[in-house]
């Protein structure tokens, strides 16, 4: 594998992230906008998918808040990890924010001083059934990741009690957290499990339906409760809350029934590349 050229893909693919709203996401948003009838709510719509067009017109960032950039990794059978190649990946992040000029937003967390790249975050997962590698820049801001929850259910308790917590999360979020939204839920694992795949649901096509049948009908209930609480677009009202639910679920322990969320704005920036073999 040429590391010098992966490098620039993924500098590419930081830019990409930050500059151009998922297709998905844009499309559930005009969508919204079409159908909203609480004209403070179009408006604000109009306003969030004109920003979006604009960014991706100037190739400039989304949102002045460009994230803490969290990096999946699906690593294929036929890919030799080694030092040198993590090492390629996180470089190519690090030149893809100072190149592009994204603002630095990693602090030491106690002494709340600039760390310049240190605290990207990376996940690998090690994926027998696929060859090559699979490369997912997730640029999270804070407005939305600081209204993350996590409970930890006793498995006696009923979906109600459940669709209350993650109703009620929303609802204390408000406007705080630049809705339109879309919820990330993780089901089952451990308490540190199940806020991984709340995160990892928001990188599914939030514009498609939930494979798991049982799991579809939960996603839509829920998304028709949270546009029930009327904050809107922006905190402007009317229909549009939330654009989509989405839920990835894991076995569990018999004894517990962790619930994550994780919260995006309607800047729900990633961008994903699929490599088999980069050569010279």
């Amino acid at each position: 594998m040429n590391l010098k050229k992966l490098k620039k893909e993924i500098e590419s693919l930081v830019a990409k992230a930050n500059f151009v709203l998922r297709e998905d996401v844009h499309a559930l948003l005009e969508s919204a906008y079409y159908v909203e009838k609480n004209k403070k709510a179009k408006t604000a719509l109009w306003w969030i998918l004109d920003n979006a067009n604009t960014a991706r017109a100037e190739k400039i960032a989304i949102c002045q808040d460009t994230g803490l950039p969290v990096v999946f990794l699906e690593i294929g059978r036929d890919i030799n990890v080694t030092s040198s190649l993590i090492d390629v990946i996180k470089e190519g992040v690090e030149f893809g924010y100072k190149n592009n000029y994204l603002r630095p937003s990693i602090v030491d967390p106690c002494e709340r001083e600039m760390s310049s790249y240190k605290g990207i975050i990376y996940h690998l997962d090690f994926c027998c059934e696929i060859k090559g590698l699979k490369v997912t820049i997730f640029p999270k801001g804070f407005g939305s990741e600081n209204k993350s929850q996590l409970k930890m259910f006793n498995p006696t308790v009923s979906f109600d009690e459940i669709e209350e917590f993650i109703v009620d999360t929303v609802r204390k979020a408000g406007p705080e957290s630049c809705p339109p939204f879309v919820i990330g839920l993780g089901v089952g694992g451990t308490a540190d499990r199940a806020l991984l795949l709340a995160k990892k649901a928001l990188l599914s096509d939030v514009s498609k339906s939930n494979p798991n049948k049982m799991l579809n009908v939960l996603e839509k209930k829920l998304l028709k409760k949270i546009n029930s609480l009327k904050i809107g677009p922006m905190g402007m009202g009317g229909n549009t809350t939330c654009l989509a639910v989405k839920i990835k679920k894991s076995f569990t322990h018999i004894a517990g029934l962790p619930v994550g969320i994780n919260i995006s704005c309607h800047a729900l920036r990633s961008a994903t590349l699929n490599i088999a073999r980069i050569k010279d």
